[in-house]
């Protein structure tokens, strides 16, 4: 199975028409607000010395971060435009990066097959996700982390509908970044308040840890506020 046509398009054509610019996408913040205290929470709890696959990872600002970490850190996005990013910005090679379909069964096996066990971490894909694709997208974090591997998910909340809904009503309308989210037909916060831990649970995965977080973006209102989006993080095992 892959994800609709519809869907990829989608992706491709964000990734396509967003600069190179750090922060250009809304949910590009600097690691120090996302993947650095994220590894804190997870590292507890995990060995760096397996690799950690980014799934998601766009334009690989928080791949490059988790390379820092672990001994092995690569990007996975279902964009082909967003790879093009990631590698773009990463003359280095501090990290790989290729094209996954997290929803075709093969290509994360095969994935995997090149990694072995590993570390995932995946901030805001689910709830952006189809419904009918999430439990597959639960599942590769399964099977990529085997028994040895540990996952940490972060997924927005219901909650954050509000705040988006909020942004986009503004005087001026949706902000420049926020509308380009709606232009391409991305729905964020789409999933319930109880789907994100029940598709985690379906797939086999042990809850270690979790809590109530924010995930900032790069977009503000009018007067100069940033838009944090109300969040859950989990810290995962295999069953």
């Amino acid at each position: 199975m892959d994800v609709s046509t519809r869907y990829r398009e989608s992706w491709e054509g964000y990734w396509r028409e967003t600069s190179d610019a750090p922060g250009e996408a809304i949910w590009d913040c600097d690691p120090s607000l996302g993947s650095v205290p994220h590894s804190e929470l997870l590292l507890p709890y995990a060995d760096a010395a397996l690799p950690v696959v980014d799934l998601g990872c766009g334009n690989g600002t928080q791949t490059r971060y988790l390379a820092t970490r672990f001994s092995r850190a690569i990007g996975v996005d279902l964009s082909h435009e967003a790879i093009a990013h990631a590698r773009r910005a990463d003359p280095a090679g501090s990290a790989e990066f290729e094209q996954v379909d997290l929803v075709d069964e093969e290509a994360v096996r095969a994935l995997r097959g090149r990694t072995g066990e590993t570390n995932v971490y995946m901030r805001a894909v689910i709830h952006q996700s189809e419904p009918q694709d999430r439990p597959a997208v639960a599942a590769a974090v399964a099977h990529l982390i085997g028994a040895r591997g540990r996952a940490f998910v972060a997924e927005l909340t219901p909650a954050s509908k509000e705040v988006l809904r909020s942004a986009a009503e503004g005087p001026g309308g949706p902000p420049e970044k926020l509308r380009r989210v709606f232009e391409h037909g991305l729905k964020p916060a789409s999933a319930t308040e109880d789907e994100i831990p029940g598709l985690l649970r379906a797939a086999g995965l042990e809850i270690l840890a979790d809590g109530d977080t924010a995930l900032p973006q790069t977009e503000h209102l009018p007067d100069g506020t940033r838009i944090d989006l109300p969040a859950r993080w989990f810290v995962l095992a295999g069953r």
